[in-house]
């Protein structure tokens, strides 16, 4: 559907057949409007470019420039494009490295087509969208990936007081606010203005986020 308000997508996949399928789904769907088709990581780069998509589906494994590599060069674009992978099958440390890159999200291919337009809202939304993987699963590949690079000399707080220290901790170590609650004894409302006050100083906007910068800057080592 193309409209004023419609959701401008860019797809890069080297398959025909699947990007017109995607194509046809997604100007279907009230709200969308397909601008372009890339077939390989370079395409991709240089349409993104010209065209300035409010988000790009971009196929993991290509020819060529991969998706990654794909990824990674847009990441140095003054005004980056809200980008989501989409992917067969995709390994934690894969899916950690493209969050770094700049990923907006990770979408796998075999997903329901609900699935895929909420995907595409979230991150239109500002949010991440990471399947249903589990917190503190991508953190511990986050984790493993930062003990090989040297520690910073000194690490910056954020402003965070002692109790919201040990609230990020609990959020990266996939708490839920009621467990959260439970194991500092708390209130639920109590947690969740922590949350709040969290998010704000280190300008996250989800769970997600905020377990991923914690580990990325070293908050609670």
């Amino acid at each position: 559907m193309d409209g004023p308000d419609a959701i401008r997508v860019l797809i890069a996949d080297d398959h025909p057949i699947f990007r017109a399928g995607l194509r046809s789904i997604l100007e279907a769907e009230p709200g969308f409007t397909v601008i372009g088709e890339a077939g390989d990581g370079d395409q991709a780069v240089q349409l993104s470019r010209a065209l300035l998509p409010d988000v790009l589906l971009l196929d993991l494994a290509m020819p060529g420039v991969s998706g990654m590599d794909a990824l990674a060069e847009l990441g140095t674009a003054p005004t980056p494009v809200r980008t989501i992978l989409l992917t067969a099958a995709i390994e934690k440390p894969e899916i950690v490295k493209a969050l770094q890159l700049g990923a907006a999200g990770v979408v796998l291919k075999s997903s329901a087509t609900d699935l895929l337009f909420k995907s595409i809202r979230s991150v239109m939304d500002g949010q991440h969208w990471i399947g249903r993987e589990a917190v503190s699963d991508l953190v511990q590949a986050l984790r493993a990936q930062m003990a090989s690079t040297p520690e910073k000399p000194a690490r910056e707080r954020f402003g965070l007081t002692r109790r919201e220290l040990e609230i990020t901790s609990a959020v990266v170590a996939g708490l839920s606010n009621r467990e959260i609650a439970r194991k500092l004894s708390l209130s639920e409302d109590t947690v969740k203005h922590h949350l709040t006050n969290i998010f704000d100083k280190m300008g996250a906007s989800n769970r997600l986020e905020l377990a991923l910068f914690a580990v990325h800057h070293r908050l609670l080592d």
